[in-house]
């Protein structure tokens, strides 16, 4: 953990080729970072930030006070990308949580019963995630780390990226320039991606946006002793209302901590202030998380975030791609937090650029549209999940999906409704909701029929906590 962060020498000789560059160090820009010096390529990451050496917050990372899951799906990417990195989170305190079976979850159609494990996730702050990958990737002898610096735009052309320009207030032009085979633009939310491929000379990106108004407030605990196994808990938004979505979850984190989040959209979003969240959370669906809350003592202020707004940019649409550059990560798609998708698909996004750098070197001319392509279809199914469940809130901005997707609305809320008396769909749902199997796993003729035929069993009638879990909090029966 105390290791130097290594930046540039300015003595030292010029990097061989091939030479990459990496904008952003978020998970994304780092899980790129990995695979491209994996590749033998010298690689340069690139911060606006300067990082920290220890598991803390970055000021260029805001959400990252929020609620954040890593599910099995991503988990196992990111474990055959940097082999150690789960046992490192878990040593720094992080939990492996099964699924269900440490999930205590009240959906749109009930409580989900905990059977055994079927997935998992990883449960800890977003801060001792990234610096649980970001140890590994600086320590790489390919991988050179440039913070404190601001990306100004690419050079090249519409044809070929050659490199960036970061601002250097000594220089004539007032930039510096970097040179590079090949630039990866991992900057997340707030890329700046399309205005510099404009600036190349390439057409407009087209962008895909829903907005569902969701806000989040979320809240950190100390944990009572004891409580070390405990469940994450949720209460689940229920879509297709006339009325705003709310929901809460508590995710047990590092150093005996629970981190909740709460989260409503347009017109019922959660309130900045202390006793408001614990109303909020006294009027949702059921009241489990504000009897928790009550018996526990908080830690920090309450903030609040709105950025859950889903964005797309088209990038593998466009007609002519540029060799040499690639969007990866939150730059090209961003989801809703709600369902915790965005880290595995920036883990399934690195993953497809290994396998086209297996096909054909960082230097091969077809190399930057086929990855950006690759990645492109990595984002398709969270696309589709997140979206076509944000489109149903009252006032959400957007277009609807297409007439298969509504027609299928009937049979996903069947399906949850089937998912919590037949462990078969729950599998499949959780299969999917963790980015372990493809959406169309939920159309397999054998789960098909167990939705068709419901739930087997009679609905549980509260929160599925054990005698323990509920005697440590005095936990409602």
């Amino acid at each position: 953990m105390n290791e130097p962060i290594r930046r540039p020498d300015a003595t030292a000789p010029a990097a061989p080729h091939p030479r990459a560059v990496v904008l952003g160090t978020g998970l994304a820009g780092l899980l790129t970072a990995a695979v491209l010096a994996e590749h033998g390529a010298s690689t340069t990451l690139v911060d606006r930030d300067r990082l920290p050496r220890t598991p803390a917050a970055r000021k260029g990372l805001p959400q990252a006070r929020h609620a954040h899951l890593l599910w099995s799906g991503g988990a196992r990417v990111i474990e055959s990308l940097l082999p150690g990195t789960t046992d490192r989170w878990l040593a720094a305190g992080a939990r492996r949580i099964p699924l269900p079976t440490g999930l205590v979850a009240l959906t749109a159609k009930g409580w989900l019963p905990r059977w055994p494990e079927m997935q998992y996730l990883v449960a800890c702050t977003r801060d001792l995630l990234d610096w649980g990958v970001r140890e590994q990737v600086l320590a790489h002898p390919r991988v050179t780390l440039r913070d404190g610096a601001d990306v100004l735009g690419l050079d090249g052309d519409a044809r070929r990226v050659t490199g960036v320009r970061l601002r250097d207030p000594a220089a004539a032009d007032g930039a510096a320039h970097l040179p590079a085979d090949l630039v990866v633009d991992a900057t997340g939310r707030g890329s700046h991606a399309p205005r510099w491929l404009a600036e190349l000379g390439l057409p407009a990106v087209r962008e895909e946006r829903v907005d569902s108004g969701l806000a989040y407030s979320t809240r950190i605990f100390r944990a009572p002793p004891g409580a070390e196994n405990f469940p994450v808990v949720s209460v689940q938004p229920r879509a297709g209302l006339d009325r705003p979505a709310q929901g809460a979850t508590l995710v047990p984190i590092e150093d005996g901590r629970w981190l909740i989040t709460a989260s409503g959209t347009r017109g019922g979003e959660p309130p900045a202030d202390a006793d408001g969240f614990e109303e909020f959370c006294r009027r949702l669906d059921h009241p489990v998380l504000a009897d928790l809350i009550a018996q526990v003592e908080p830690v920090t202020d309450v903030f609040v975030s709105h950025s859950t707004v889903n964005r797309r940019r088209r990038f593998e649409r466009l007609p002519l791609w540029p060799a040499g550059f690639v969007a990866a990560g939150d730059s090209l798609a961003t989801f809703n937090p709600v369902y915790g998708q965005g880290m595995s698909v920036a883990a399934l996004g690195a993953e497809a650029l290994r396998a086209e750098l297996r096909r054909g070197g960082l230097g091969e001319p077809g190399l930057a549209r086929r990855a950006q392509r690759a990645l492109a279809r990595t984002a398709d199914n969270a696309w589709d999940l997140a979206t076509g469940q944000d489109i149903r809130y009252p006032g959400a901005i957007g277009d609807q999906p297409p007439v298969a997707a509504r027609l299928l609305r009937g049979y996903f809320d069947r399906l949850t409704l089937a998912a919590t008396g037949r462990p078969a769909v729950a599998r499949a749902m959780i299969d999917v909701m963790t980015l372990s199997a493809p959406l169309d796993a939920l159309l397999r003729p054998a789960v098909a029929l167990a939705v068709l035929r419901g739930p087997a069993t009679a609905p549980l009638p509260g929160p599925p906590f054990t005698a323990a879990e509920r005697d440590l909090c005095r936990a409602p029966r």
